[in-house]
C-alpha cells in the first residue's frame, strides 16, 4: 500500500522566508534548525512536512536501527560493530514527529532495566532521536514541550549524538538531523536560552492579499479533491528543487567565507548587541549555505544580509514581553559600515581629518535600540509618567499614594448608571517591575513540571521509593536490593550477587516543582483609579506575570468594575498576552467585588475540568471595597472559593492613614493570605513568608 500523497513544497503560496530557511537547513543541517513562529492556520506544519520529500535518499547499513552510513559506520553504534564494505540499503530520509506529550524515554530511548537485572540482558530500545538520524525531526508546538525535553533535544542537535544514562548503564548513538520546531506565540514563549539554541527563526502570518488568499484556497481544495493528481502536477518542480538541494550540498564545502564577509557577519552581530558568539557562527553558516544555494563560490553581502535576517531576530529578545524583531535600516547601516571599514583610506595616513559637522553627533548604529512602542513589543517598563504637584512617587515595589485618593467619596464617584467615571482618561502605564515574593501552594501536587510549588515529577531529587504500577520508570536501586535481600536463602543463592525477581523492583519517587494556574482577579473600579496607585498596581501584577513566566505557569486575568466582571484573558501559557491586556486596562465606576469573585470561580471550575492536575493559585488585587453588590455577598462568594480548596492571596491596595482592613476580611473568607501592595516585593520584608497560610 503506497503512502498518501503529501502537499508539494513548490505548491505553497508565498512564505518566502520560511521556505528559504528550511531549504538552507536542508543544504546545511549545521545551521542549527528552524523555529517557525506564527498564528494558527498558517500552514506551518504543511510546509515542514512537504520539505521531507525533497531531502535526498540515504544509504544505510542493512538492519541497523540507527541508520549508520555504510561508507562511514559509527564505531560506537549499539547495533555494531558493522562489517566494512557491506552492501548498502537505500531508503528515503525520514520525517519523525515528536508529540508534545512524549516522555524522555520516547525521545532518547529506553534501557530495559527489568530485563537487565533479572535476566542479565542489555536491551536498548531506540527513541525518536535515533529514528531521526540523517533525516528531519519535527516538533509541533515546541513551546508546550517541557523544558527538560527541549534541552535534551537541542543538546543532541548541537552535538550530533544522544546519550542515555540509566543506573550506571550508558548507551551512545549518533543523532544528526534537521530540526524544525513550530509554535503559536499566543500559547506561550520559549525561554530566551532555548530560543538562542535554534539556528534560524521565521515569523509567519496569513497574507492579507485577497488574490493570494484565493489562490491558497483554490490549491488546497484541489489537493483535497485529488491528492495524487495535484501532487503529479508539481512533480517536475519538486524534482528540480530536490536536485538543487543535492547540488548545493555538494557545492557547500567549496564555498569561501572571505575576510570581508566574516567582518560583515561579526559587525552585524555586534551592532545588534546579541549575547555570546552563537549568533556569529550561525549567521556565518547560514550565509555559506545561501551562497551554495545561489550557486556562488564565495559569500557576498547579500548572503550575509539575508542570513542575518533569519538568524538574529530571536536573539535580540531581552525580556519575556519583547517580540523578536530586526530593524532593516540598522542592518543595512551595519553592513555598509563594515564594508567601508575594510576599504583602504584614499586620503592616506598623513592627511588631516575633515572638520566635524556642526550639531549633535550622529547616532551610534551599534547602540542598543530603545524598546519598541508597538503593541505586544513594549518592554517591562512603560514610558515615564509626568508627575503632578502633590503626588508622591510609588515606593519601591509598592504603591505610591495620592493625597486625593483617600478623600471621602473620592474613590467611587461614577455617573448615575454606575458604569464608569464621567470622563475616562488613558490607561495608566505599569510601574517598573521588580522581583516579587514567592507565592506558592502548600502540599505536594502532580501537575505539569514547572518552578513554583512542590510536586512529584519525572525529574528532581529522589524522595522515596515504591513498587511500580506498571513498567519501571526510574529504578531505585537501593530500595530494590533491600526488597530482595530477605529472600536470598529461599531463592537458593550460592555465590556473590543477589537473585532478583520482578516483584523486588522499586521505582524512585522524585520530587521537583510544578507549574500552576495563576489567576489574577484585578479590581479596576474608581477606587483604584488614581494614576499613581494604578501605576503601582499594574507594576505589581506585571511583576507577578514575569514571575509566572519564569516559573512556567499558566496565567489568566479577570477584571471587575462598574456592575460586572469580565475575563480579560482566558487561562493561557502566554504571559505576553496578559501583559498586553494589563497595559490596556482602564479604571472607573463602582466596585462589583462579588461579581469579580464569581467570575473567577467559574474560570477556575472550567479550567479544573480541562486540566485537573494543574493546581490553581488565585491572586485578588483589590482594596476590599464592594460598592456594588455589597460586602457580605462578596464574602460569601469568597468563602465558596475557599471551601473548594483553592489557594488564594489577596494583594491589599488600600492606602492612606485610615485603613478599613477590608482586604484582610476578604483573605480570611478565602482562607488565604493578605499581602499589602508595598510589601509584595521580595526584599520588602526581613522575614520572607513563603506561600499561603493553608496547612498541607
Amino acid at each position: 500500500m503506497s503512502a498518501p500523497a503529501r502537499y508539494p513544497f513548490s505548491a505553497v503560496v508565498g512564505m518566502a522566508d520560511l521556505k528559504l530557511a528550511l531549504l538552507l537547513n536542508a543544504v546545511s543541517p549545521a545551521v542549527g534548525g528552524v523555529l517557525v513562529r506564527g498564528e494558527k492556520g498558517t500552514a506551518k506544519s504543511t510546509v515542514v512536512r512537504a520539505l521531507a520529500a525533497l531531502l535526498p535518499s540515504i544509504a544505510v547499513v542493512e538492519g541497523c536501527r540507527f541508520a549508520c552510513d555504510p561508507a562511514a559506520p559509527d564505531p560506537g553504534c549499539p547495533d555494531g560493530p558493522h562489517v566494512p564494505g557491506a552492501a548498502p540499503a537505500e531508503r528515503p530520509a525520514r520525517l519523525v514527529e515528536l508529540p508534545v506529550g512524549a516522555s524522555e524515554d520516547r525521545l532518547v530511548g529506553a534501557l530495559d532495566l527489568e530485563r537487565a537485572l533479572t535476566e542479565g540482558v542489555r536491551a536498548f530500545e531506540p527513541g525518536l532521536l535515533a529514528d531521526a538520524h540523517r533525516g528531519l525531526l519535527y516538533v509541533d508546538e515546541v513551546n508546550l514541550l517541557h523544558d527538560h525535553l527541549v534541552d535534551l533535544l537541542l543538546d543532541a542537535a548541537a552535538m550530533g549524538t544522544s546519550h542515555v544514562e540509566r543506573e550506571g548503564v550508558s548507551v551512545r548513538h549518533a543523532a544528526r538531523f534537521l530540526l524544525v520546531g513550530t509554535m503559536n506565540p499566543e500559547e506561550g514563549e520559549l525561554r530566551p536560552q532555548l530560543l538562542d539554541r535554534f539556528g534560524l527563526t521565521v515569523e509567519v502570518a496569513a497574507t492579507r492579499d485577497p488574490a493570494q488568499r484565493a489562490e491558497v484556497v483554490r490549491r488546497r481544495l484541489a489537493f483535497e479533491a485529488d491528492p495524487g493528481s495535484f501532487a503529479a502536477a508539481y512533480a517536475d518542480d519538486e524534482a528540480d528543487l530536490a536536485e538543487r538541494i543535492r547540488a548545493a550540498r555538494e557545492r557547500l564545502p567549496g564555498v569561501v567565507l572571505t575576510d570581508a564577509a566574516l567582518r560583515q557577519v561579526t559587525a552585524v552581530c555586534a551592532a545588534f548587541d546579541v549575547d555570546g558568539l552563537r549568533a556569529d557562527i550561525v549567521t556565518a553558516r547560514a550565509a555559506m549555505a545561501l551562497a551554495a544555494w545561489r550557486g556562488h563560490g564565495e559569500v557576498g553581502s547579500d548572503d550575509v544580509r539575508d542570513a542575518a535576517r533569519l538568524a538574529l531576530p530571536h536573539r535580540r529578545r531581552r525580556d519575556p514581553f519583547d517580540a523578536p524583531d530586526l530593524d532593516e535600516d540598522r542592518l543595512r547601516e551595519a553592513l555598509e559600515q563594515a564594508e567601508q571599514a575594510g576599504e583602504p583610506d584614499p586620503k592616506g595616513p598623513d592627511e588631516d581629518p575633515p572638520e566635524p559637522p556642526e550639531g549633535p553627533p550622529p547616532a551610534d548604529p551599534g547602540a542598543p535600540e530603545p524598546p519598541a512602542s508597538a503593541e505586544g513589543a513594549d518592554g517591562p517598563e512603560g514610558p515615564a509618567e509626568p508627575e503632578g504637584t502633590g503626588t508622591s512617587d510609588p515606593a519601591p515595589g509598592g504603591a505610591g499614594t495620592d493625597p486625593a485618593d483617600d478623600r471621602p467619596g473620592a474613590q467611587d464617584d461614577p455617573p448615575a448608571d454606575g458604569s464608569g467615571p464621567a470622563s475616562e482618561g488613558p490607561a495608566a502605564e505599569p510601574g517598573e517591575p521588580y522581583r516579587p515574593r514567592l507565592l506558592r501552594l502548600t502540599g505536594v501536587g502532580h501537575g505539569a513540571p514547572g518552578r513554583r510549588s512542590r510536586a512529584e515529577t519525572p525529574h528532581g531529587r529522589t524522595s522515596g521509593a515504591r513498587p511500580p504500577a506498571r513498567r519501571v520508570g526510574a529504578l531505585h536501586l537501593g530500595a530494590t536490593l533491600r526488597a530482595a535481600a530477605p529472600y536470598q536463602r529461599a531463592r537458593g543463592r550460592s555465590g556473590p550477587g543477589l537473585v532478583l525477581r520482578p516483584g523486588d523492583l522499586r521505582e524512585a519517587v522524585r520530587e521537583g516543582r510544578e507549574g500552576n494556574l495563576v489567576l489574577f482577579c484585578v479590581d479596576a473600579s474608581g477606587s483604584m483609579a488614581a494614576r499613581q496607585r494604578m501605576r503601582a498596581v499594574k507594576g505589581a501584577v506585571l511583576s507577578l506575570l514575569l514571575d509566572a513566566y519564569q516559573r512556567r505557569d499558566k496565567v489568566g486575568l479577570v477584571t471587575f468594575r462598574g456592575r460586572a466582571a469580565e475575563v480579560a484573558l482566558p487561562p493561557t501559557s502566554s504571559v505576553e498576552a496578559g501583559a498586553r491586556r494589563l497595559r490596556e486596562l482602564r479604571t472607573g465606576g463602582r466596585t462589583p467585588l462579588a461579581a469579580g469573585l464569581a467570575r473567577a470561580a467559574e474560570v477556575l471550575r472550567v479550567e479544573r475540568l480541562r486540566d485537573p492536575a494543574r493546581r490553581p493559585l488565585l491572586v485578588v488585587v483589590t482594596d476590599g471595597r464592594a460598592t456594588h453588590g455589597g460586602l457580605d455577598t462578596a464574602l460569601r462568594a469568597a468563602a465558596g472559593i475557599g471551601a473548594r480548596g483553592v489557594h488564594s492571596v489577596v494583594v491589599d491596595c488600600e492606602s492612606g492613614p485610615v485603613r478599613l482592613g477590608l482586604a484582610d476580611r476578604l483573605a480570611a473568607a478565602l482562607d488565604g493570605e493578605s499581602v499589602r501592595l508595598e510589601e509584595l516585593a521580595a526584599d520588602a520584608l526581613t522575614g520572607l513568608v513563603r506561600g499561603t497560610r493553608r496547612a498541607a
